[in-house]
């Protein structure tokens, strides 16, 4: 099952790209990978405040269904839409405050099929800082190249903002992680046992960061 449609995207924000995102990759010097041989029509968009709370249902769906599929993002399966809803419905908020900058990439259609969250560091002497969250493809359009446009949208999104500096974790031994390494992050380390999984196990987190060239630099 598929969200539901996005309604039109607010005037400040809108679609950052359509079919092949800017595919520069880190420090814009080489690309992050090659584009896989079928790439479906996918346009990634950054959501502002009103249509971030106008996808809630949406997003919901599409947490609920990464999650039944095994992906460790902070919830146990099952995951039911009175647990999903509640979490989608607090972005919004974040993304007014300048907290959290949401992207989703929707089909020819119109159905969100994934999302990605930069969310800059708030602190004084950070401000060149932000992490990485929420990470989500719909089981039905992995392996097409959707993961990569939409780290590819927030490294431009991410250099727009001034943050230069990204850091995020990842289940240990996931496809998430596979994907980091190729595209150019930098592996730190594991943290062994740090969550559960959906379905119960413990596991390990790897931690990420790189860094981008800000505008002009």
């Amino acid at each position: 099952r598929f969200p539901h449609r996005l309604p039109h995207p607010d005037p400040p924000t809108g679609a950052l790209s359509r079919g092949a995102v800017n595919a520069a990759g880190h420090n814009g010097e080489k690309k992050r990978m090659s584009e896989p041989s079928v790439v479906p029509d996918v346009t990634i968009r950054r959501l502002g405040t009103n249509e971030a709370a106008a996808c809630v249902k949406a997003l919901a769906e599409l947490l609920i269904d990464c999650v039944e599929g095994g992906a460790s993002v902070s919830f146990m399966r099952p995951l039911s839409r009175e647990r999903a809803v509640p979490f989608w419905r607090g972005v919004p908020e974040g993304v007014a405050r300048g907290a959290r900058i949401l992207l989703v990439a929707d089909d020819d259609a119109v159905r969100i099929v994934g999302t990605v969250q930069l969310i800059p560091s708030q602190t004084d002497n950070q401000p060149h800082r932000a992490d990485v969250a929420k990470m989500l493809v719909h089981r039905s359009v992995r392996r097409r190249g959707i993961a990569q446009r939409l780290m590819n949208a927030l490294d431009d999104t991410a250099r727009n903002e001034g943050r230069t500096v990204l850091v995020l974790d990842t289940l240990t031994g996931g496809d998430a992680e596979r994907l980091y390494e190729r595209t150019g992050w930098q592996r730190v380390g594991v943290v062994p046992d740090y969550a559960f999984t959906p379905d119960g196990q413990l596991a390990g987190a790897t931690f990420f960061y790189t860094r981008l060239h800000a505008r002009g630099g």
